[in-house]
């Protein structure tokens, strides 16, 4: 079994293969376990490897729900529902290396784990080699939204949690909580299947 058969076994385009493969290489990601956890979670993160960058497209309902914090009122949500632009600046100004909203809506979630925040574009483009905080966009390419998940799941120790099995915390390590943890072990289940 091998890498493409996993990818095939969830639907995912051939194209993924040759990202995946590099990123592996780079950041130890080299065991069945390792690579069919990171799989999973990739694919859970991404709707199967489709969806590079976080939608921000969010309804005064959903805001509020999301962020009850940030969005206390239907009033102050209605302010910002459906502005994509408006809604990064809140939610990401003054967190993660962000000193403004324009910096907050630049540096927004990308690639296949979600980078986000001026100094996890800084950090990681760092680490990988080119230059995320010029150009964020570079993340929508298949070749830096895999290392830069990679990169992400090194730098939280994950190929550690993969090699016993703790889905959970991989989980929580990516997503901050368990959301999506039946999928994302589905997916991950699948993936092992095919990589032997």
């Amino acid at each position: 079994m091998s890498l493409s058969s996993a990818l095939q076994t969830l639907g995912i385009d051939p194209k993924w293969e040759e990202p995946l493969q590099a990123a592996f290489d780079k950041y130890d990601i080299n065991t069945p376990k390792r690579q069919a956890a990171f799989i999973g979670q990739c694919a859970h993160e991404s709707a199967n490897f489709k969806i590079l960058q976080e939608n921000l497209n969010y309804s005064a309902e959903g805001l509020m729900k999301t962020w009850p914090s940030r969005f206390t009122t239907k009033e102050v949500a209605d302010q910002y529902a459906r502005q994509p632009t408006k809604i990064a600046g809140k939610v990401y100004n003054g967190r993660m290396g962000n000193t403004s909203e324009e910096e907050a809506a630049k540096y927004f979630g990308r690639g296949l784990i979600q980078l986000t925040g001026k100094d996890n574009y800084e950090r990681c483009g760092l680490a990988i080699g080119v230059d995320l905080l010029s150009n964020p966009d570079l993340l929508l390419d298949p070749r830096y939204a895999a290392l830069s998940a990679a990169w992400f799941w090194n730098k939280h120790g994950l190929n550690e949690l993969a090699d016993g099995q703790e889905h959970g915390q991989i989980t929580k390590r990516i997503n901050g909580g368990t959301l999506g943890l039946d999928d994302r072990l589905v997916k991950t289940t699948k993936a092992l299947a095919a990589l032997g």
